[in-house]
């Protein structure tokens, strides 16, 4: 389906019935991705919102800028289409960052969440490994898969890339101190590998710290997005223990 909002299209799935449970994907990812976590299907008394962010997949981003709180605005008005008030979400990296700032400006709309491999700040290593981003190296191999997953032509993969790489520039889009940190009001799990390339474990540490109703689990020899492959069934079972559980 899509939806036009904030100058975009924006491409989702919506599927199943019961709580609403947004599921927002990693940078350079689509909704699709979901599917190599949730191997078994769909999880069953979840109504599934599945979008591919702005620029991704099958949704278009006019403004070829990309940032976290376009990104969380694009999310609401989605939300705000579907009647959704109130809802439950799992997000990974791109999607987990997106969920800070849904659940810091309207604290009452996201129930519970689960941030995958976050971070309040890009810290330096981060930048450097961003600033790598480019498809300048691409293989054959590399561009029929990106075709596969980004389907509106290859210059919408290069802005995706040349974006990504971009984010090395941004200081205020991710800028999440502990006071503001506090104000969520969503009960979180957070997830994050303690070999992540990107984002320290130390920083997950910091979130846990300062977001009140939290609970941590570092993956043991887990990288970035540490949630597939051998990981997913654990994953997906703590995960959705965490969503279901009572307050």
């Amino acid at each position: 389906m899509l939806l036009n909002v904030n100058g975009c299209q924006l491409h989702y799935d919506e599927r199943g019935g019961g709580e609403p449970l947004l599921l927002l994907h990693g940078g350079t990812g689509i909704g699709g991705d979901w599917k190599l976590v949730f191997t078994g299907g769909d999880p069953d008394g979840f109504r599934l919102i599945v979008p591919d962010l702005r620029g991704h997949g099958r949704s278009t981003n006019p403004s070829l800028i990309f940032t976290f709180r376009q990104a969380a605005d694009d999310m609401f008005a989605l939300l705000d289409h579907l009647g959704i008030q109130r809802v439950k979400a799992i997000g990974l990296s791109m999607g987990a960052k997106t969920l800070l700032h849904m659940a810091t400006r309207q604290p009452d709309r996201v129930d519970a969440m689960v941030l995958v491999s976050a971070t309040p700040y890009y810290p330096a290593q981060a930048r450097a490994v961003m600033a790598q981003v480019s498809v300048d190296s691409f293989s054959d191999a590399d561009w029929a898969a990106q075709r596969q997953r980004h389907v509106l032509g290859d210059d919408q993969i290069r802005r995706l890339f040349d974006q990504m790489r971009g984010l090395k520039d941004s200081y205020d889009d991710m800028a999440f101190t502990p006071p503001l940190l506090a104000t969520i009001a969503a009960r979180t799990l957070i997830v994050h590998g303690d070999r992540d390339p990107l984002y320290p474990v130390e920083l997950a540490l910091e979130m846990y710290r300062a977001i009140p109703s939290s609970a941590l689990w570092v993956v043991p020899n887990g990288g970035h997005g540490p949630i597939f492959g051998a990981n997913a069934g654990p994953f997906v079972e703590t995960a959705l223990g965490h969503l279901t559980r009572d307050a």
